[in-house]
């Protein structure tokens, strides 16, 4: 039987053929005036996609890049951060801040839930300088309450707020502004459905104030450089121009999703993220397998613990080998614990069905019980009559 390669990870995402398009057939130099053009047009056109006022940037690097850039520009050695982390991407944000010599405190939580606000509220003090965390902990499956966390930061006014959501923006609401987000981080090879290469985020004033004390090593990742540099309209080092030009079509798409406007698509964006994941999630439960993140799960991606007597590496094995589609398994000692299905970017209905109607298979052969097939599918199906249903009447009444 034919297979075709399609990728339900959380990063890469599946490409956006416009894109493709664009990315193969540019080949302008980065320092002319057709580049210049395109890089204003991204920048004014990621800053309308994140929904901020502050300033933007998109750097050639991945979504590591800029988290390493918000900790280089933002503290100094000795600084007091505090890190919340309850996945491997929240210890990576540890990891980060101690190569520059920050002292880290940290509010933790077990793999799969979320953290505790009581705790943050505990743990800061007006010597924290920075907060780190993740939106969307792709790692496990959950979904944080950045408003939440937002305000408590808020009432320290010299305490920066930084959030990592790389896999979060595209796919879950976030007032950046109105709840003072000073850093919000994103990838390219997520919602904005382009291969990885870009990191894009926004910065607000009081961090770029901050930039200017601060004492920790930077070179290429000086955002100040590269700030410096996109008021002439240009990156301070070489770019990816063909990811630029790729990037530039995916907005164009993301505005086409809104009828030409580019935050209306963007929450179109989000909403299909939302439904796809409902529709997982009840197909995943229909199957009675567990969600890994029951309490917060996340839209960008479900994580569904491996079924006893299972393997989530065979299970992943089998999705590739019969279906010719790529899961993600767990990461590091969640590996063969826990398998991912990501619903971010160029994903639909149809993706939904079509990967729950594999599920069905590869469970019955990886735990060798009897599966009901269909249930998966129906149970997913259900859910999105519901919403259509919901969304008919909501036109309706207005």
């Amino acid at each position: 039987m034919l297979k075709k390669n399609r990728l339900f990870t959380p990063g890469p995402t599946p490409l956006l053929p416009q894109a493709q398009t664009a990315m193969a057939s540019y080949g302008a130099h980065h320092r002319t005036a057709d580049f210049r053009a395109l890089f204003t047009r991204v920048l004014t056109d990621v800053k309308e996609f994140i929904g901020t006022r502050n300033d933007v940037l998109v750097l050639t690097s991945s979504g590591t890049g800029f988290m390493e850039a918000s900790i280089s520009n933002l503290t100094s050695p000795g600084d007091r951060v505090l890190v919340l982390t309850a996945g491997k991407f929240g210890e990576r944000w540890t990891s980060l801040a101690k190569a520059f010599g920050c002292a880290v405190e940290t509010v933790t939580a077990p793999y799969g839930e979320t953290i505790s606000l009581e705790e943050v509220r505990h743990k800061l003090t007006p010597e924290i300088r920075c907060v780190y965390v993740q939106a969307t902990e792709s790692s496990t499956g959950a979904r944080h309450d950045v408003e939440a966390i937002a305000k408590l930061v808020r009432a320290l006014p010299d305490t920066l707020f930084v959030v990592d959501a790389i896999t979060g923006l595209g796919t879950t609401r976030l007032d950046v502004d109105g709840w003072g987000i000073d850093v919000i981080i994103g990838g390219s090879q997520k919602a904005l459905m382009i291969p990885p290469g870009l990191a894009y985020g926004a910065i607000s004033e009081r961090a770029w104030q901050r930039m200017e004390t601060a004492k920790s090593p930077r070179y290429y990742f000086d955002l100040r450089k590269e700030r410096k540099s996109a008021a002439k309209a240009e990156t301070a080092y070489t770019p990816a121009t063909s990811l630029f030009a790729g990037l530039a079509a995916a907005l164009d798409y993301v505005r086409q999703m809104g009828d030409g406007n580019l935050a209306a698509g963007r929450d179109a964006l989000i909403a299909n993220a939302e439904l796809c994941a409902a529709m997982t999630r009840a197909g995943v439960q229909a199957l009675g397998l567990k969600l890994f993140a029951p309490s917060s799960p996340a839209a960008a991606l479900t994580a569904v613990a491996a079924p006893a007597g299972a393997d989530s590496t065979a299970i992943c094995k089998r999705f590739r080998e019969q279906f010719g589609a790529v899961v993600a398994n767990g990461q590091a000692e969640m590996k063969g614990q826990l398998f991912r299905i990501a619903h971010i970017g160029y994903y639909d209905y149809l993706d939904t069905v079509g990967v729950l109607a594999a599920l069905e298979h590869v469970i019955a052969e990886a735990t060798g019980k009897a599966v009901e097939f269909g249930c998966a599918v129906r149970a997913a199906q259900e859910v999105y009559a519901r919403a259509m249903a919901k969304t008919q009447t909501t036109v309706e009444v207005r």
